[in-house]
């Protein structure tokens, strides 16, 4: 039965702000739980399950369109159970329906609306629908399923189940011939199967890598930077990977396509140009026009990224990037506690954008008499750059290049661009402001964590360590249960248990905050996290962890996510998080895990890497290992900070300034002289102690 006009329903009592954004939808919409569940066990109906997220532009306008529109629920009240998901807090639901979607020969994307049956299996499914083709849709499968077509809908489900239940690496190993999906972004994308993996498989090899680089190569858009394909996604873990594959291989071409999709990124339009911090993708190839939401899952990593590439180059666009996307998410992102929310809406009064871009005549008014040379600058024109004669402000060239085309002293522009970003930022505080979801996702405050620890090696600002150390203890105080993590929590409430993406970015950031600080709790935390999930997420039969603790609520199937996405695989991340632990630990058992993880998708990872770039970042550090540095003496801090600054690719850093029992240090001792000592070791053997950062890079 249809809710009154104006009613409430269930989801009024969640903590997801996408939820509440729905409690006053007149479909009798259930939170995904036992009670809508064994409702439908109950009365044998249907399952109408839709997942997308706060910030997400579709969502808002299927729900808009269909959702409060009483006509419609009525259909969905009639014929559905229906539920309500966010996919951020439950990835581990969005995770197996977005299979079953893609198993359906359907792309996948947000929101997702799938069908099931009453024990919950799927049946049919698709992303957004107008609300014509959502009523026929709804009432067909109602009536089907009500009627004499349930059994064949039913065996249609349990089709979908055999793919679902497949694990991923049964799906692509074990299929030489056989295409299967993976998913990027909001794109599906085929993966061709491999065959299974030889007895060899951990080993690799100089010949293979450069095959695997061949072949992510293939896919760039070498003319606007990223890969050569749109929508386009900033994607930070293949650059990451490129960084690295540079560093053990000297590729200039790797090197420059780096450079030339960050600089492509930063000059963008997918780039605040007034403000900082990321849009979450392209729609074009030109980086020019952004789906305009802001995640804090890509701004975490981009930070990580752009501070590694500034190590790498010393470009100072680069530096800037970081600058002002750390200072956007103290701003917009950040809680009272130190904790980081989860994105900023793409819509502001019910428009795409709206917030963030400009008319000619707008800028006239707020600009002033400099509007042309503004309008230069950032490309703006009277027809608009965009849609409805709105301009989205990029650029598309140096400063230098701009000053000696207007004929202006180089030293004027960044003060002429400085003052205009503050006009912009008056005019755009007169304006409705894109909705927040202020909610906390553990992994995902991990993500900025690790890129807070990124940007302080990079620069060395102590502000960075300042909030990366405050956001750590955050996640201590508010999402530590004992040795387990929950996943997410609101005005400090926390709720759902953890899932493996939550302890291994964790995990992660652990081990980084550790080596710029040699703070030694975070270490022993992050052994700690390790420990608990190798005994509750561990699947010895495939050397890999599944996404939900062995505690967790049991779906339709219990999966594993091998294939670095938007953000990378938890599974790739754990193997990184198991070397690098294991390295400071001296715990051969992790050391030799991560490599078994490895070996079960090298196949795979040089023929696709560009789906599987984390795990072509272990294979690097497999072929070319990096030293182990440890730094003992008054001047500890100092080494570390000064070391830090270059881009030491699978180089772990432990340091104490006298004595420690971490395993890496409990055999030094202070010099004698007082002098610090640097140690390096590399593959087992160490060399003689230095004492100054030159020389110790000299040996590096």
């Amino acid at each position: 039965m249809a809710l009154a006009p104006q009613s409430t329903n269930r989801l009024a009592q969640e903590t997801s702000p996408y939820l509440q954004q729905h409690a006053h939808n007149p479909v009798d919409w259930y939170p995904w739980g036992p009670e809508a569940l064994n409702r439908a066990q109950a009365e044998q109906k249907p399952i109408l399950v839709s997942i997308g997220y706060a910030a997400c532009h579709w969502c808002h306008v299927m729900e808009r369109e269909s959702f409060e529109n009483e006509a419609v629920a009525a259909v969905m009240n009639a014929h559905f159970i229906c539920i309500k998901v966010d996919r951020e807090e439950r990835p581990d639901v969005d995770h197996i329906y977005m299979d079953a979607l893609h198993a359906m020969g359907l792309q996948g994307g947000w929101p997702l609306n799938a069908f099931l049956t009453a024990d919950a299996k799927p049946f049919y499914g698709g992303t957004y629908f107008s609300k014509g083709n959502w009523v026929k849709l709804l009432e067909n499968i109602g009536e089907a399923y009500a009627g004499e077509h349930r059994a064949e809908l039913e065996q249609s489900a349990e089709r979908f189940m055999e793919v679902i239940g497949t694990s991923e690496l049964q799906k692509y190993k074990g299929q030489s011939s056989a295409s299967s999906r993976a998913t990027t972004g909001n794109q599906s994308i085929d993966i061709i199967g491999t065959s299974p993996v030889a007895a060899d498989a951990a080993e690799v090899s100089d010949e293979e890598f450069k095959l695997l680089a061949y072949n992510l190569r293939v896919k760039f858009d070498r003319a606007r930077g990223g890969m050569n394909r749109e929508p386009k996604f900033p994607m930070p873990s293949i650059w990451r990977f490129a960084l690295r594959a540079y560093a053990i291989s000297g590729s200039q071409v790797l090197l420059h396509q780096t450079v030339l999709t960050l600089r492509g990124m930063a000059w963008g339009g997918i780039y605040d140009q007034a403000h900082g911090g990321f849009a979450r993708y392209s729609v074009d190839a030109e980086w020019l026009a952004p789906h305009f939401e802001k995640m804090l899952y890509d701004n975490g990593q981009l930070i990580s990224l752009y501070s590694e590439a500034f190590q790498v180059t010393q470009e100072e666009l680069f530096r800037e990037v970081v600058y002002d996307t750390v200072e956007f998410i103290r701003l917009e992102l950040t809680n009272a506690e130190g904790g980081f929310y989860s994105s900023l809406d793409a819509d502001s009064e019910g428009e795409e954008g709206k917030f963030y871009v400009f008319t000619k005549d707008e800028l006239r008014e707020i600009i002033g008499e400099e509007e042309p040379l503004f309008s230069d600058y950032y490309n703006c024109t009277a027809v608009g750059n965009w849609e409805h004669g709105r301009n989205i402000l990029h650029r598309t060239q140096t400063d230098e290049a701009f000053a000696a085309a207007h004929e202006l002293a180089p030293g004027v522009v960044p003060e002429l661009v400085a003052g205009w970003k503050q006009k912009i930022m008056a005019a755009r505080a007169t304006r409705v402001r894109p909705g927040l979801d202020n909610k906390i996702l553990t992994g995902w405050n991990a993500l900025l964590l690790q890129g807070l620890t990124d940007a302080y090696r990079a620069y060395a600002e102590p502000e960075f360590l300042v909030v990366a150390e405050r956001n750590a203890r955050f996640i201590q105080t508010n999402l530590r249960d004992g040795q387990r993590l929950y996943r997410t929590c609101k005005k400090g409430r926390p709720s759902i248990s953890g899932f493996l993406e939550d302890y291994a970015l964790v995990i992660q950031a652990y081990i980084s905050l550790y080596e710029v600080s040699f703070g030694e709790t975070w270490l022993r935390e992050a052994e700690q996290l390790t420990e608990y999930v190798l005994c509750n997420f561990f699947d010895p039969a495939e050397a890999q962890f599944f996404y939900t603790d062995s505690s967790a609520e049991p779906l339709i199937a219990r999966k594993k996510e091998l294939f670095d996405n938007v953000i990378p695989a938890s599974n790739s991340v754990m193997a990184h998080n198991l070397r690098r632990l294991g390295r400071h630990l001296e715990n051969a058992r992790y050391v030799d895990l991560a490599a078994d993880m490895l070996a079960q998708v090298r196949p795979l990872v040089v023929k696709e890497p560009q789906h599987l770039t984390n795990w072509a970042s272990l294979y690097a550090a497999l072929l070319r290992p990096g030293a182990e540095i440890a730094i003992i003496g008054p001047e500890a801090d100092t080494f570390r900070e000064e070391l830090s600054r270059h881009f030491l690719f699978d180089t772990v850093i432990a340091g104490t300034e006298e004595r420690s029992e971490l395993p890496l240090l409990k055999h030094l001792k202070p010099d004698a002289a007082g002098r610090t000592a640097v140690h390096i070791c590399r593959n087992k053997a160490c060399l003689a102690p230095v004492y100054s950062v030159a020389e110790a890079l000299a040996a590096l």
